[in-house]
């Protein structure tokens, strides 16, 4: 299969770009290299620096499927960039799949999020609830979905709402709850939690790849928005469990996000999908990496630390 992946450079993307070519699909990734690009070459990939917001640019002809992941992420970019996230996660999701369907691609698959949902009190949060997202960057992600969906009846859509990731990827995110509280205690030895109570949902790196693969290889059969996360943890429970690997102190503030919810993916489980990994196996991830030296404490690592340093942003 010919994939087309936005935002192929990134966390996630770098990840799942190297497992698409491990399958044997030819992929062509589309990235602004904000962060860098450590794609290894490779003769099934092709990687193409240019702006989402381009459409008519991006190589769609010929292509079976889009994998759209490329966003401005996190609360604090959206906040700092509030136009530049408005236009790339919403407006150029439209661009994207009018450029698709017109060029005749058959597929589309998109990374939303699970923050959608807001604040909920339900003991389980699923598909069919309401979405009542607090910030930009959720109304953003809400919007996209919205505009997909007016098109499912010209290309066969699959929309993903994956929990907070966590393990390790060559283009690192440490501001990500479970790598950001395990570096503090490893670079610092001393953890801050901003009120603690608040439970989210989490997946491991190597299970969110996992869900796209299995979305690929379900096709029409998985068509439709799937929740994607699979151990629901009070941010509190995340630092006693990575003092267990790294002994620190766990410090406690005060927050001022009051976003708690408990993600129910059963759903994504109905159509055969296993998770493999876990927030034990991100932590872990991050100590090895950490300790080998592959990984340090660099802004790099920080979204909102990068794109305060690159010019011409907002």
């Amino acid at each position: 299969m010919k994939i087309l992946v936005t935002g192929g450079c990134g966390y996630v993307g770098t990840v799942l770009t190297g497992r698409l070519l491990e399958e044997g699909h030819a992929v062509t990734v589309v990235d602004a290299m904000w962060f860098g690009n450590r794609l290894a070459p490779h003769p099934r990939l092709q990687v193409v620096q240019e702006d989402v917001r381009q459409a008519d640019r991006l190589p769609m002809r010929g292509q079976d499927l889009v994998i759209h992941l490329a966003n401005v992420a996190n609360d604090p970019c959206s906040d700092l960039a509030p136009k530049l996230s408005w236009e790339t996660n919403a407006l150029a999701s439209m661009g994207l799949v009018e450029a698709a369907i017109a060029a005749g691609v058959g597929r589309f698959i998109y990374a939303s999020s699970g923050s959608v949902y807001g604040v909920k009190e339900e003991p389980e949060v699923t598909e069919d609830l309401s979405l009542v997202p607090i910030s930009d960057y959720n109304k953003t992600k809400m919007i996209s979905e919205r505009v997909l969906l007016s098109y499912r009846d010209r290309i066969l859509l699959q929309i993903v709402r994956p929990a907070t990731i966590c393990g390790y990827s060559p283009r690192m995110r440490l501001d990500l709850s479970v790598n950001m509280l395990t570096m503090q205690a490893l670079a610092r030895g001393r953890i801050t939690v901003f009120g603690g109570d608040q439970v989210r949902p989490n997946i491991h790196l190597r299970d969110m790849i996992g869900v796209y693969l299995h979305l690929i290889a379900k096709g029409e059969a998985a068509a439709g928005i799937y929740n994607a996360g699979f151990e629901n943890l009070s941010i509190m429970e995340i630092a006693r469990r990575v003092t267990a690997h790294v002994p620190a102190e766990i410090v406690v503030s005060p927050s001022n996000d009051p976003r708690s919810y408990r993600l129910s993916s059963q759903k994504l489980l109905a159509t055969g999908f296993v998770p493999r990994f876990g927030v034990e196996d991100g932590i872990r991830e991050v100590v090895e990496a950490f300790r080998s030296g592959r990984l340090t404490d660099d802004d790099i690592c920080y979204n909102i630390r990068t794109m305060k340093k690159l010019p011409g942003l907002q």
